[in-house]
This record gives C-alpha cells, sequence and structure tokens, in this order.
C-alpha cells in the first residue's frame, strides 16, 4: 500500500477532485475507479473526507492510498462458471467463494472478470474499465452467492441507476456468532474507513456513509444463529460490520471478530437477487441454494 499527497496548484483550483485526480493519476486509475476510491473514503483533502464533486481549492493537500493498479487489459481464462441465467444484455453468475470478482494490483488473474471475458468472447461493458468489464456490483472475495454483471453499457447503466436508488432487492444468508434474542433487527449505523487500517470499515458516528441493514432471525443453535441480512444500502462490508456492531460477528470473520473453527472463511452468502430487466423491464428474481461448506457449517450446528 503506497500513501501519497498532491498539492492544488494556483491554477487548479476550482476543479472537480476526481477529474483532478483522473488527470495527475491517468495511468493508474479510470476516472469511474477514482470516483469509487472517493466514495468509499480512500481520498482525503485536508485530512478531511470529501464528495466526488468536491470543488479543489489552491494549497489544497489532496491524500490518497494506492490499493491497486487498474488492470487495463485483463485477460481471458478459461475457468469453470456457474451461470444462474444468461441473454444478450446480462449475466448472473453463482459467485464461489474464494473468487475474486475482478483484477487488481498483485491478483491480475483466476477472478470472475478473466472468466467472463472468456465466456463473452469480451462482449462485456466497458463503463468500469476493462479491468472491470461488466462488474456493476461487487461480493467480497470470500462472500458467495448471486451477482449480475453486464454485457453493454446501455445495460450497466440501467443496472447501476437501481443500486444507487436501492431498488434492488437482496437477501444475504449469515450464520453468526450468539443467540439473537430477536426475532427482527434493524442498524442504521453510518459506516467508513478505519483511520488507520484502511482495509478495514468500521461504525462511525461521525463523517461516515449512512448505511441500513434489516436482519430476520431463520433458526437458533446452542452458540450461533441462522439469519437473513436485506441490505438497503450497499456499502463495503456493510453486513459484517453492522453485524459485528450488534455484538454477533459473521462465524468465520476474523477481521471483524467472528473467527470460528468451524468454517475457514465468513460464512455470508448472497442467497437472492432481484432487480428490473433492462430490455423487458419486468422485475425478475434469481436465487441461489447454500454452497456446501455453508450447509455443512449447518449440520455442525444443528448437531
Amino acid at each position: 500500500m503506497q500513501k501519497r499527497e498532491i498539492r492544488v496548484g494556483e491554477i487548479e483550483g476550482g476543479e472537480r477532485l476526481d477529474a483532478f485526480l483522473a488527470r495527475k493519476l491517468y495511468r493508474d486509475y479510470s476516472r469511474t475507479r477514482l470516483k469509487e476510491l472517493i466514495q468509499e473514503g480512500h481520498v482525503l483533502v485536508n485530512d478531511k473526507q470529501v464528495k466526488a464533486h468536491y470543488a479543489v481549492h489552491s494549497g489544497d493537500r489532496v491524500q490518497f492510498e494506492l490499493l491497486e493498479r487498474e488492470a487495463m487489459d485483463a485477460r481471458e481464462e478459461n475457468i469453470p462458471l456457474s451461470i444462474l441465467f444468461e441473454d444478450e444484455d446480462l449475466l448472473v453468475v453463482d459467485k464461489p467463494a474464494g473468487m475474486v470478482v475482478h483484477p487488481a494490483y498483485g491478483n491480475l488473474e483466476h477472478t470472475l472478470v478473466n472468466a467472463l471475458l472468456y465466456h463473452t468472447r469480451r462482449n462485456l461493458s466497458l463503463l468500469g474499465g476493462s479491468g472491470r468489464a461488466g462488474i456493476v456490483h461487487r461480493l467480497d472475495k470470500d462472500t458467495s452467492g448471486v451477482l449480475v454483471v453486464a454485457k453493454n453499457d446501455v445495460s450497466h447503466r440501467f443496472l447501476a441507476k437501481q443500486f444507487k436508488d436501492h431498488s434492488i432487492h437482496r437477501v444475504y444468508d449469515a450464520f453468526v456468532k450468539g443467540v439473537v434474542q430477536h426475532n427482527e433487527l434493524k442498524c442504521e449505523e453510518p459506516v467508513g474507513r478505519a483511520f488507520v487500517n484502511r482495509k478495514k470499515v468500521v461504525v462511525k458516528p461521525s463523517g461516515g456513509k449512512s448505511s441500513l441493514t434489516f436482519f430476520k432471525v431463520k433458526e437458533r443453535f446452542r452458540q450461533a444463529t441462522w439469519i437473513q441480512a436485506l441490505p438497503h444500502t450497499g456499502r463495503t462490508h456493510q453486513i459484517r460490520v453492522h453485524l459485528s456492531y450488534l455484538g454477533h460477528p459473521v462465524l468465520g470473520d476474523a477481521l471483524y471478530g467472528g473467527g470460528s473453527p468451524l468454517i475457514p472463511r465468513h460464512a455470508l452468502h448472497a442467497r437472492t437477487l432481484e432487480f428490473t430487466h433492462p430490455r423487458s423491464k419486468k422485475r425478475v428474481s434469481f436465487s441461489s441454494e447454500l454452497p456446501e461448506d455453508m450447509k455443512q457449517l449447518l449440520i455442525a450446528l444443528r448437531k
């Protein structure tokens, strides 16, 4: 991880932050990716988090971290995919745990994007750059489940707007530590990047991004609970952070206090994704069963 700082020159004042950085870092990042990094809290101006449209002032200190380098020409790889649906506009895939969604610095191969490029013969939207071809939203490396991919820019924009408007319905399965007492819970604590460890997200009552997750109990065990999470917003690590804040971290999630010998990764699975199809304008829904490791976890917990 590299930390860098750029000072805004006298004649550069008034420019949008994302445009300013895109001009300075065009070799490493697309403007779309820079906007994401700003939204995710990886870019600060004078030690404060700001919006992508912030107008920089002469003398401003723009601080940022080069977490990953854009993979400008990801290569095709013949990696098997579990495809739930495909047409001329989009694909819906069942992503396995352990698969990174897109190439990044230090992890340029064996990602979902590499597999998608091979499967579609590069027939994917490039709005996010070639290193993120087709990617509208993401799942963490160790989160399994349903993910939609755009084949063209029209579909990408249409789907991205639904994520922005919170009109996409998502349901996650999670196995958490402890017995959750209430049948339904809600957490609306703002979240943001930790100040020291920028790979970690924390609840930030001041300066965090608004976040909302609803939870429903499916089954209780002696020392754990199977719940369904319904995120209204889609912040990075949102479900994991909210559950940890509520005192019930996801089993196997060592980063947020849920480390467990019963499963080697966090027990979080994107079960259902429902959205409006970009061409037909009809609501469609896709679901995925629990993967094998979580099925085995369920058996162990029931015993």
